[in-house]
């Protein structure tokens, strides 16, 4: 009897995990410096609005790049406030190859030229919108943390 649980438990675990893996993922595309002068649609200095903008669907001819999870990249100037001349740029978009080889994550640093960047990926729909990313390997080990306390 204990044995089949632990089957259940354990089947149920890899179904959750991978359940989103065969579905196509939706990320918003766009990027600041595509912008119209005076605008900001792609939130570098303002919030996103997501209600100007349509996810598109990372395997069709509308995706810049195809990918199977998203992007959002963030490079600002190193020279005083926004005001003071510093520029912001960001891009949205769909990403098949994360440099850090997990999604869910940001990196950063600064480049030589004193240029600050970010790089968030996700692979969850939609999730290129946030200014910060909610990682989904919190639930992972939310569930497998209650699998072992329960199977003591």
């Amino acid at each position: 009897m204990r044995s089949s649980m632990n089957e259940i438990l354990i089947a149920s675990l890899l179904f959750c995990c991978l359940w989103h893996s065969g579905k196509t993922i939706q990320c918003y595309q766009c990027s600041s410096a595509e912008d119209p002068k005076g605008s900001d649609n792609c939130g570098a200095y303002e919030p996103f609005r997501k209600e100007q903008h349509i996810p598109i669907d990372c395997n069709s001819d509308e995706s810049f790049t195809p990918g199977s999870f998203c992007m959002k990249v963030v490079q600002q100037s190193p020279i005083g406030f926004v005001w003071d001349g510093r520029w912001r740029q960001v891009i949205r978009r769909c990403a098949s190859v994360a440099d850090s080889g997990v999604t869910g994550v940001c990196n950063w640093g600064v480049k030589l030229n004193g240029i600050y960047w970010e790089e968030c990926y996700c692979s969850e729909d939609s999730c290129n919108s946030a200014i910060s990313f909610k990682a989904r390997w919190v639930v992972i080990i939310t569930l497998v943390a209650a699998s072992v306390l329960f199977l003591r």
